[in-house]
């Protein structure tokens, strides 16, 4: 325990299977007298929290988890506070921080605050697919219950006329089905209707399921809360059941890896028509 008081990890654990948590947050769980997160994901961690104090709380209860774990590290306890995935993306660090803020909370005070990352959904569904995410490519959430569905319709317009690959996070659930309609119609305005898409679900889990589609074709397959949707940019191309965007050694280096005319190692691409740049990349 820190001489100042209780610690607070939050701690990514990864898409689900232990291979896939790091050693830091395998530790962070280790260290914890008190464990606390959503239901599904401390079953993924039942076997590592034997004898700890847990808190489980269910969907949409997130406030109340994050209050009671940054409590919990007030009063001197080790608490762990877990995510799927990275708590820094879509996870609870962020709302860590929102209701430290709204305590009043300042660095140095208790508890002691230790973010551990962890492999994202959009990294674990890559690697199972392919390499789609090997050039420029962002994270949408489809979800409209935090933010309003026309801010989300303009990221996604944003993000395919920009030619990103795109990975659409909460693409659909029980109640929610139009949003994924309405992301393929805004997208197709940018993108080839064979332009693949990867269909993921539960990556590393054991109901894990992939699909590799097109753009024209991917609604006709199940999508769920468990699903991501990776959409590729207009490079993106599937080679022997994989789904690959490539990085654009291409437009300088032969296959041999010669330089092409015209270009020079570590310096920046050379467009026909456009200015030489002069400095280092």
């Amino acid at each position: 325990m820190s001489e100042s008081g209780g610690i607070l990890y939050v701690v990514g654990i990864g898409p689900g299977a232990q291979g896939h948590t790091t050693p830091a947050a395998l530790e962070a769980i280790d260290d914890a007298q008190v464990v606390v997160g959503y239901t599904t994901y401390i079953k993924l961690v039942r076997h590592l929290i034997e004898n700890k104090e847990i808190i489980r709380t269910g969907m949409t209860e997130e406030i109340s988890r994050a209050r009671a774990a940054i409590e919990r590290a007030q009063a001197g306890a080790r608490v762990a506070l877990i995510s799927s995935g990275d708590p820094g993306v879509y996870g609870m660090a962020g709302l860590v921080f929102q209701v430290l803020k709204e305590l009043g909370w300042k660095r140095g005070e208790p508890p002691e605050l230790r973010i551990i990352p962890g492999v994202t959904a959009l990294n674990s569904c890559a690697s199972l697919v392919g390499a789609p995410l090997v050039h420029d490519f962002c994270s949408i959430s489809l979800s409209d219950l935090l933010t309003p569905w026309p801010v989300i319709a303009r990221r996604i317009d944003a993000a395919a006329s920009a030619d990103f690959v795109i990975g659409l996070y909460n693409p659909a659930s029980g109640r929610r089905t139009r949003q994924i309609v309405d992301a393929q119609a805004i997208i197709r305005k940018y993108r080839s209707g064979q332009t693949p898409v990867a269909l993921i679900k539960s990556a590393y889990r054991k109901l894990q399921h992939t699909v590799l589609t097109d753009l024209d074709n991917f609604l006709d397959y199940e999508i769920g809360m468990l699903t991501t949707v990776l959409i590729g940019s207009s490079n993106t191309y599937v080679y022997e059941g994989y789904m690959v965007t490539p990085r654009g050694y291409t437009n300088k280096y032969t296959a041999e890896g010669e330089v092409l005319k015209g270009q020079r190692p570590g310096y920046s691409l050379v467009i026909e028509g456009s200015q030489t740049r002069k400095d280092v990349s």
